[in-house]
C-alpha cells in the first residue's frame, strides 16, 4: 500500500497488492504516470527526482519486460540501480531470503523491487523488519502483479477515454474481458482488483479447469463463452497459457483451446469499433492470439510496454518522493525555463 498523502516520507511504504489500493491511490498513480509520460516525450527524458536513491531489482524468476521496465523507470528518475539475479548469486548456493535482504539493507537500498516464485514473498519482505526499504511486488507466484495492472489500466484509460464521453477517465462503467489461463495468472488477479476499484465491470473467460477455486468471491463475473462476451467488451485482455506452472492436462489439445478461447480476426470483428485488444506478454502467436490480431492497430501490447515505464516511474516516485503532488510536471517546466 502507498503512504497516505502527506504521510511521513521516512516511513517505509510498499506496493504489494492491487487490492491494497484505494480508488484515490489508483487515480493518483495513473495521473502521476500521465506526467511521467509527458517527460518521456521530451528530448531529455531524465528527472533529478530520485537522485542519490538506490533501487534494487531483486529477481528470483526470469523476466525481460518487467525488470528492464523497472530499471528504465528508476534511471529516468536519476536513481542508482542494482540488478540482482538469483541465478549465479548466493541464492543458488542456498542463501535464504532473509540473508539476501540483510545484504541489501547493508548496501543502503531505498527500494527493493522483487519478483519471486513463492506467493507472499514480497509481503514477507515488507513486514519482516529485515529491511527499511520500500518494497514493490513485481510478481509473486500466482498471487499478484500490481504494477502490471496499473500499466494496463493506464493503457485502457488512454485508449478508451474518447470512446464515450459519458464515462469517466477512471474507467467507470467500462466492460473489460480477461481471457485464458486465469488459474495461474497473477496479472488477472491484480487486474480484477484494480479495475473493480476503478469502477469497471470485469468478466473472466476460461475453460472450467483454468478458473480458480473461490473465484465467486472475486469482484467479477465468469463466462465460459468468449463469443458471448466479445460484442459488449471495451477491452479484451488475452493471457498466455502458463505451461511452466502446470503439472496436469487442463485442456485436450492446443488446437481445441485455440478454437474455443483464441482470438482471431473473425472474433475481433465481433468487438465494438472502439474496443482494444491487450496482452501482458509474452505472446504465443497461434495459441491465444493470431498474428493478424497481434499486429493490428487495435492491439496495445507494444503500448503497454512503453506505458509500463511511465507507470513504474510514478510508483517509484510516489513511494520514494515523499510528496502527494506530481512534482515532475513542475520540474519539467523549471528545466524547460532554464534551457
Amino acid at each position: 500500500m502507498l503512504c497516505p498523502p502527506g504521510g511521513n516520507p521516512r516511513t517505509p511504504r510498499h506496493l504489494i497488492s492491487a487490492a491494497d489500493l484505494t480508488r484515490d491511490d489508483a487515480v493518483l498513480i495513473l495521473d502521476t504516470a500521465e506526467e511521467m509520460a509527458r517527460v518521456a516525450d521530451r528530448p531529455i527524458k531524465k528527472l533529478p527526482t530520485l537522485r542519490g536513491r538506490t533501487v534494487v531489482n531483486l529477481f528470483f524468476e526470469d523476466s525481460t519486460r518487467t525488470r528492464i521496465s523497472f530499471e528504465a523507470a528508476a534511471k529516468r528518475l536519476s536513481a542508482d540501480v542494482i540488478n540482482f539475479s538469483a541465478k549465479g548469486s548466493s541464492v543458488s548456493k542456498g542463501e535464504s531470503l532473509k540473508d539476501t535482504a540483510l545484504t541489501l539493507e547493508a548496501m543502503g537500498a531505498d527500494a527493493v523491487v522483487i519478483r519471486h516464485g513463492a506467493s507472499g514473498a514480497p509481503y514477507r519482505l515488507a513486514t519482516s523488519g529485515w529491511i527499511d526499504s520500500a518494497v514493490v511486488n513485481a510478481g509473486d507466484g500466482t498471487h499478484e502483479h500490481p504494477t502490471q495492472a496499473l500499466l494496463d489500466a493506464f493503457t485502457m484509460r488512454r485508449r478508451l477515454v474518447g470512446a464515450d464521453a459519458g464515462l469517466g477517465r477512471d474507467l467507470e462503467g467500462r466492460r473489460i474481458t480477461i481471457v485464458g489461463d486465469i488459474l495461474h495468472s497473477r496479472v488477472a488477479r491484480s487486474n480484477v482488483h484494480l479495475l473493480a476499484t476503478l469502477g469497471a465491470h470485469v468478466t473472466l473467460v476460461a475453460p472450467p479447469t483454468l478458473v480458480p477455486v473461490g473465484v465467486d468471491r472475486w469482484p467479477c463475473e465468469v463466462s465460459y463463452s468468449l463469443d458471448a462476451v466479445l460484442p459488449k467488451s471495451d477491452a479484451v485482455m488475452m493471457l498466455r497459457v502458463q505451461r511452466e506452472r502446470m503439472n496436469a492436462a487442463y485442456f485436450p489439445t492446443e488446437r481445441e483451446y485455440s478454437r474455443r478461447y483464441g482470438l482471431d480476426g473473425e472474433r475481433m470483428a465481433k468487438m465494438p469499433g472502439h474496443a482494444i485488444v491487450m496482452h501482458p506478454g509474452p505472446m504465443v502467436r497461434g495459441m491465444e492470439i493470431t498474428a493478424q490480431v497481434a499486429d493490428s492497430d487495435r492491439c496495445t501490447a507494444v503500448e503497454q510496454v512503453a506505458n509500463g515505464v511511465s507507470t513504474r516511474m510514478a510508483v517509484l516516485y510516489l513511494l520514494l518522493g515523499g510528496s502527494e503532488t506530481a512534482l515532475p510536471s513542475a520540474a519539467a517546466r523549471t528545466e524547460e525555463n532554464n534551457a
